[in-house]
């Protein structure tokens, strides 16, 4: 029988019948294992959240572009970082120099957390922050700019991506070493599960997985081995599993291959279901439910012919939407050059909501249910899952695989063949190795220029100035006191950032008890 290979390199048939079908339970919508979702009427009820990726320059300016995102039908914010902020140092560290505002937008104190969210209030909606080495300062920011609105902790919805395991292998933006980076989201979920008990306190992300290179399969397996490290050190701690798992969130890619990233997710949902009920005896139906945000793929957007883009974005959106995403970012067209213009961000957002209102692929549950070949592939799936967990099991679980860098190892030779294909036209690229066309005329991009960095230097000139040093000062020898014991760290944190420390301060404190951590080559 004819045979090709599809984007993760598995072997797919020319035909699937009755009897490729899968021999797996997959139950009803809403009900365990949830392989067809995690709700019985999905879309039907409740459509998901649009919530497009956002950050640049200053506070100001992000603040700006997130009420125009949302005055346009946004339904939630994702903000984006600066590179420093992301690392931990504030906009007038030397480190900082050339990187402010540049992919992301910079924050470094209490006052521009303040900006960011100036006139819009955080009861009412839901924000994901893409930040992990310094996760847990900026989401006290976030506490406490809504302390400060009058939101109650209670109301607050949202999540924080703090996934530190990916970091590790695959997005290399880490601060101290994996253990005690680990004590540090352990303390953030026992926080959440104690003070916000509708906010997420973890994103595992797939997603950086993915784009470093990883298979569909290897996603799931390190995704998936992630959360398991995470639940095992959060029951060290004393909590039942059932008072914090049905706050962990996932977040996954949307690869160029269709019916793959469907049965991905029925697969994850599948597998999740079965490590927490089998392996940590959940009982809360809420702690079976892998509830996911998916980004299209950024590693598909090409340079070359960028409005093609639209189409790679439209199509990875769909399968999403039709694996049972419960929020979606869409990349821009732009982006293999820059960041977003406004106007690429709202067409990324049109996208999403034409899928929405005028596609019919939210009128019923998990439409591809039974089809033969996605059935089959979400038990391929499920079962190279499986192997590859009991393999990280045997190492002695995902921090320690970490540590002698398996996973980050596999990844690369998946990114080597990967690549192999592409050059070699195994595997076709429109623009790149397929219809490539003549050239196209540049496309109108954003720019950042270095205003940004001069006005947080400013600005945090005129903060150090205005704030009450002895109140900053005890402040921050109460963070390294505290990282020097075993008590959670985050009611430290949050004294901190009320006395206005600034977010390198706090992490200088960390670095200084915690340590600092650099890969080795392998």
């Amino acid at each position: 029988m004819e045979q090709r290979r599809g984007v993760s390199n598995l072997i797919v048939e020319r035909l699937y019948t009755a009897s490729d079908g899968s021999t797996s339970e997959t139950g009803r919508p809403g009900e365990s294992p949830y392989t067809r979702g995690i709700h019985p009427r999905m879309y039907l009820e409740r459509s998901w959240t649009m919530r497009q990726f956002a950050g640049f320059g200053t506070p100001e300016e992000t603040n700006r572009r997130f009420r125009f995102l949302l005055e346009q039908g946004q339904t939630g914010l994702s903000v984006a970082f600066d590179l420093p902020t992301l690392m931990g140092y504030d906009s007038d560290h030397p480190m900082s120099v050339g990187e402010v505002g540049k992919c992301g937008v910079a924050v470094s104190s209490l006052a521009d957390m303040e900006a960011l969210f100036d006139e819009i209030p955080l009861g009412d909606v839901t924000t994901s922050m893409t930040i992990t080495s310094s996760a847990a300062i900026l989401w006290a920011m976030y506490l406490v700019v809504a302390e400060k609105q009058g939101a109650a902790w209670s109301a607050l919805s949202g999540t924080v991506q703090n996934d530190i395991l990916k970091e590790f292998m695959a997005q290399k933006e880490y601060i101290y070493p994996p253990r005690e980076s680990m004590r540090l989201v352990a303390d953030s979920i026992e926080f959440a599960a104690r003070n916000t008990p509708r906010f997420n306190p973890i994103s595992i992300s797939g997603y950086h997985i993915r784009e470093a290179g990883a298979t569909a399969a290897q996603e799931l397996a390190y995704t998936l081995g992630a959360g398991i490290a995470y639940v095992e050190w959060t029951v060290a701690r004393g909590l039942a599993v059932d008072e914090f798992a049905p706050r962990l969130s996932f977040f996954f890619d949307a690869h160029n291959d269709f019916f793959e990233e469907i049965a991905k997710f029925r697969a994850a949902r599948r597998i999740w279901s079965k490590i927490v009920g089998e392996r940590f005896g959940a009982r809360d139906p809420r702690s079976l439910k892998l509830r996911f945000h998916a980004q299209t793929a950024g590693v598909t957007l090409t340079a070359q012919q960028p409005q093609v883009n639209l189409v790679r974005t439209a199509l990875q959106a769909m399968a999403a939407v039709i694996g049972g995403t419960q929020s979606l970012h869409t990349n821009a067209l732009d982006e293999a050059y820059a960041l977003p213009t406004a106007e690429a961000a709202l067409l990324a957002l049109r996208t999403q909501q034409v899928i929405a209102s005028e596609t019919g692929v939210t009128g019923t549950v998990d439409p591809f249910g039974g089809s033969y070949y996605v059935e089959s592939l979400t038990d391929r799936l499920e079962s190279i899952c499986w192997a590859e967990i009991e393999k990280i099991d045997a190492m002695g679980g995902m921090v320690a695989a970490v540590e002698r860098g398996y996973p980050q190892a596999q990844i690369a030779k998946s990114s080597y063949e990967y690549q192999r294909r592409v050059e070699s036209g195994d595997l076709r690229i429109v623009g790149v190795n397929a219809h490539v066309g003549e050239s196209t005329d540049p496309i109108e991009t954003l720019a950042i220029d270095e205003e940004a960095g001069r006005r947080q230097r400013a600005n945090l000139r005129d903060l150090r100035a205005s704030r009450d040093a002895e109140q900053v000062s005890a402040a921050l020898a109460a963070v390294r006191r505290t990282a020097a014991g075993t008590e959670n760290l985050m009611p430290a944190i949050l004294e901190a950032v009320r006395a206005y420390a600034t977010l390198g301060e706090i992490c200088d404190a960390l670095r200084a008890e915690l340590g600092v951590y650099a890969e080795e080559a392998a």
